[in-house]
Formats: C-alpha cells, structure tokens, sequence
C-alpha cells in the first residue's frame, strides 16, 4: 500500500492567478456588450434630446448628379379613371427557436397610392373604326380596359410602428441601408393592386372612354356612335 502525503499532491482548486483571468475575461465580454448597446442606441436616443440638432449645426446638402433621360416612348393610351387606394400593411418577420428580443420584427406601414385605368387606342386594327357611307354613323371596336401599376405615393405613405429585436437593430446600424422599406412598399403595392381590379376601375374607364369618344364623334357630326369592347360591353348612342 503507498501512501500520499496531502501536502506533496498537486492541486485542483483554482489559484488567485486563474480568477483573476476569469474575471479579466468576464470583464472585457461586459465591455464588448455595454458598447455595441451603446452604439445600437445612440442614433435613436440623440434624436430626442431637444436643441441637439442646432448644437451640431446638422446640414442637409444635395449632392445628386442631374437627371438622364433614357428612353422616350410614344403613348396611344388614353386614361380614362384613377383610383386613389390605402392600405395598412401589418408585416412580421420571425426566426424558428428564437425569441423575437433577440431576432425578428414586425412593422406597421401605410401605404397610398394611385392606380390608373386606361384604353390602349393604339391596338384598334384597320376594321376597327367602321363609318357608313353619308358620315353619320359610326361604330367603334376597341380593346378592354386594362389597369396600370399601383403608383406608392411617399408624402401620403409612412411607417407608424417599427419593433425589431436586438440582432436586427445592429445589423440595420451597420448597413448601407438602414431600415429599408422595400417589403412594406411592395407588400403595399401588391395590395392596392389587388384593391384595383375588385374595385371596378376598369368598368369606369370604358365607360368614360364610350362617353369621350360619343362626344368627340358627335361634334363632327355623327348622329349615331357605337362603341364596343372586346366581345363584350357595347355602349349606344
């Protein structure tokens, strides 16, 4: 039998000299944290410190190189109603296992816009204007109404609420384009389209474009004008 002696046995308790590199190591991990909350909160807390923005002398300057022009295209178009639509976007973001504090958001967003509704005049083919022999009657066959893309107007489009957890909020103050709202927006868009076709724009664009097209033929001396669309609606003088 061997016998040790307590005394002569190394140690497994930690010394001085491991908790005080235990405590450096916690020390410098609450550092990193305090300053990355910091920076995340400094942009949003400065804005509401009254007279911060005059102390600073904080100046918009525009920059923007002139407009180009592209392209330019010829239109046979003629827009014959516009709706005005708004709509409130609700749109939440979550990650799988992880707690919305931490990962995810959800906005609240307004968006209004225009959506028109048109006749495309330049489709009508050569037998689509039929005039009779003394000029007096005319009859018109003309393509349906179609509906533009829904047009986001920005001075009437707006977020109300953004929350958003502690991993989105950092990420947003590093990027290049912090909060972006292109979802909302086309989120937005999707939906005052939607809004258009159930809304029966179209329906009121043939119809003003049938009363147009009456009065216009009818100041030329037309006592009779028909006007049809497609294989379907028909308006009579």
């Amino acid at each position: 039998m061997t016998s040790t002696d307590p005394a002569t046995e190394p140690s497994t308790k930690p010394g001085p000299a491991d908790d005080g590199r235990r405590r450096r190591r916690w020390g410098r991990a609450a550092a990193l944290i305090a300053a990355a909350l910091a920076l995340l909160l400094l942009g949003t807390r400065l804005s509401l410190l009254p007279g911060l923005g005059d102390i600073f002398g904080e100046e918009t300057h525009d920059r923007s190189g002139p407009a180009v022009l592209k392209s330019i295209q010829d239109m046979s178009r003629y827009e014959a109603a516009a709706g005005n639509f708004q709509v409130v976007v609700d749109l939440e973001k979550d990650t799988k296992y992880v707690p919305d504090v931490i990962r995810g958001s959800r906005t609240l967003y307004v968006g209004a816009g225009t959506v028109s509704a048109y006749v495309d005049l330049g489709r009508v083919t050569s037998g689509g204007v039929v005039v009779n022999e003394d000029r007096t009657a005319a009859e018109l066959r003309l393509p349906h109404a179609v509906l533009g893309k829904p047009a986001l107007d920005p001075d009437r489009s707006y977020a109300v609420s953004k929350q958003r957890g502690l991993l989105d909020r950092l990420g947003d103050f590093f990027s290049d384009n912090p909060g972006s709202e292109q979802a909302v927006n086309k989120l937005a868009a999707r939906h005052i389209g939607e809004a258009a076709e159930e809304s029966g724009l179209a329906r009121r664009a043939e119809k003003n474009t049938t009363a147009m097209l009456k009065g216009l033929l009818g100041s030329l001396g037309f006592e009779t004008v028909t006007v049809r669309y497609g294989t379907g609606a028909t308006g009579r003088s």
